[in-house]
């Protein structure tokens, strides 16, 4: 009889010991990239050669960047698909506010959607444009979402994760919000050729950003600059 109730137990602790297991290892791989590569074409690299040259005062020969931030946006649009029609071309239409500047269409990096799925659309290092002045030592990070459509629990999670993995691979010293980037007009880092060319931005709001960097606390980031 002991030995029956001392298998039972072994049989039991191994089961238990087993869920951990897996339950453990399912928790490792939650974290994914799904690629999902917006057109790179001859055009979009040679007007993002272009744009490094004309606002960043910057001569490559290729559109590369080397990461010290992370931008986090929304996009105000409420899907991916939609999102990823207007980031594909390699030329910008229907933004006056941005023509003037260049007619290099937006985009970023990576784009996270409502439950929390982190597509790349863009190599890491690879030039993007997304945040004045910031462009050529920036990843952009775009969630669907707005002012009415504010970003999710799942957002936030993938947010920190993608960061993490980033910040493991790259020197990222700045994680900030789009609406913050004009706090580094006053810095070293910024390079932005154009004096009048500012875009006043919302996204992704304090809030969030507040939430963001309290899960990130222990990478010990450079804060915002103060203006």
């Amino acid at each position: 009889m002991k030995l029956y109730f001392s298998n039972c137990i072994l049989f039991l602790f191994g089961i238990c010991v087993f869920s951990l297991f897996i339950s453990s290892c399912s928790s490792k791989s939650t974290f994914r990239i799904i690629e999902k590569p917006i057109t790179w074409n001859q055009e979009r690299e040679e007007l993002s050669v272009k744009y490094l040259k004309d606002h960043h005062d910057l001569e490559q020969r290729t559109a590369t960047i080397d990461p010290k931030m992370v931008v986090v946006h929304w996009t105000a649009i409420e899907n991916i698909e939609v999102t990823f029609d207007v980031f594909d071309p390699a030329t910008l239409t229907g933004r006056d506010d941005l023509t003037g500047a260049s007619n290099l269409n937006v985009s970023s990096q990576f784009l996270i959607d409502r439950d929390g799925t982190i597509f790349r659309l863009l190599p890491d290092t690879t030039f993007a444009r997304h945040t004045i002045g910031l462009n050529y030592l920036a990843i952009g990070v775009e969630n669907i979402g707005s002012d009415d459509m504010p970003l999710t629990k799942e957002q936030l999670k993938a947010n920190e994760e993608l960061i993490r993995y980033l910040e493991r691979k790259y020197a990222i010293d700045y994680v900030i919000g789009h609406h913050e980037y004009q706090n580094f007009q006053t810095t070293d880092l910024w390079k932005e050729a154009d004096p009048d060319y500012r875009t006043v931005k919302t996204d992704p709001g304090d809030t969030f950003m507040k939430k963001l960097r309290k899960n990130l606390s222990d990478l010990n980031l450079k804060p915002v600059p103060t203006l």
